[in-house]
C-alpha cells in the first residue's frame, strides 16, 4: 500500500498510511509534502524541463486534511529558461490544505568552489533503534524506521526511512525525502505533546545538492520562545553528508488533550 492512490489527472486517495499524529484521522502532512513535490517534478518532465532542479521548497500549511481524496493542481509562476518558480497546491472539497512554491534552478558545473568539506552525521549503524509510536499516534508514524542519538529533549540526531512508497510508479529521490521532511517536528520533542502543542504552520527546505536515496538524517533544534511562538531547525543529511536544512514555525500552546487548568479563585 502507498501513501496516496492516484484516482485521476489530478486527484488521489489518502490511505491509512498517512494518518496521525496530532489526529488519527487526519493526514499527518509529510506524505501530503512528497506528493507536492513529486507533482512539480512530473510536471517539469511534461513541460520537458528535466534540465533544472529543485533549490527551495517552500509549504504553507492552510489547516487540517482528512484522511480522504484530494485534488491537485500544478502551475508555473515564473517562468524562465535557467530559473523557475513553480506553486502547487493540494485541495479536500474545494478547500485549499496546502501550497507548495519550489524554485528550480539549472545546474552548473561548481567543482571549483564547492565547500566547506561535509562532516557527516554517524551513521545509522552507529545510532540505536528508536519507536517513534512511543510518542506519537497514526499509520505514518508506524511506518517509518528511525535511529536516534538523543541529546536532551528537543535536541537529537538521527536518522529515518520507510518502505511505503508515495505513491504507484517512478518517484524521485528529492520527492521520497520530501515525503519524511515534516518528521522533523515529532523526532525529539520538548515538552509531552499530551500537555504541550507545538504544530507546525509550515515548512522550508533549502537544498545545496540533490540527495542519494536511502537513510534521510536530521541534525535537529527545537526553540520554544516565551510568547506562543517556535521552531524546528534541521540540517540534512544523507550518507554522502549535509544536502540542505529544513525549518519549521511553530505555535506553542497548551494541548487540546491536556487536562484543563485549575480555575483562578476570585476573590
Amino acid at each position: 500500500m502507498a501513501y496516496f492512490e492516484r484516482t485521476g489527472d489530478h486527484a488521489f486517495t489518502a490511505t491509512t498510511a498517512t494518518g496521525g499524529a496530532w489526529q488519527v484521522d487526519e493526514q499527518h502532512i509529510a506524505p501530503a509534502m512528497g506528493l507536492l513535490t513529486h507533482l512539480v517534478e512530473e510536471d517539469r518532465r511534461a513541460r520537458g524541463r528535466d534540465d533544472l532542479v529543485l533549490g527551495r521548497l517552500g509549504f504553507d500549511i492552510l489547516g487540517p486534511v482528512p484522511v480522504a481524496p484530494v485534488e491537485t493542481s500544478v502551475r508555473t509562476v515564473r517562468p524562465g529558461r535557467s530559473i523557475e518558480l513553480v506553486e502547487a497546491r493540494m485541495a479536500h472539497a474545494g478547500r485549499d490544505v496546502l501550497v507548495l512554491r519550489a524554485w528550480l534552478l539549472q545546474p552548473r558545473d561548481t567543482t571549483a568552489v564547492a565547500g566547506p568539506d561535509p562532516t557527516p552525521l554517524p551513521g545509522p549503524d552507529a545510532m540505536a533503534p528508536w519507536d517513534p509510536t512511543t510518542v506519537w499516534p497514526g499509520g505514518f508514524i508506524a511506518s517509518i524506521e528511525v535511529r536516534r542519538a538523543q541529546v536532551a529533549p528537543g535536541r537529537a540526531t538521527y536518522w529515518a526511512r520507510t518502505e511505503v512508497p508515495l505513491v504507484d510508479g517512478d518517484v524521485s529521490p528529492v520527492a521520497r525525502v520530501a515525503g519524511l521532511f515534516d518528521i522533523a517536528n515529532g523526532m525529539t520533542v520538548r515538552e509531552n505533546p499530551a500537555v504541550v502543542a507545538f504544530p507546525n504552520l509550515d515548512l522550508t527546505a533549502h537544498l545545496h545538492r540533490v540527495p542519494t536515496p536511502g537513510w534521510l538524517g536530521f541534525d535537529t533544534t527545537v526553540t520554544f520562545g516565551a510568547d506562543g511562538l517556535g521552531l524546528t531547525s534541521s540540517v540534512l543529511h544523507d550518507l554522502e553528508g549535509p544536502f540542505g536544512v529544513v525549518n519549521q514555525t511553530l505555535t506553542v500552546r497548551p494541548s487540546p488533550s491536556a487536562p484543563p487548568s485549575p480555575a483562578t479563585p476570585r476573590g
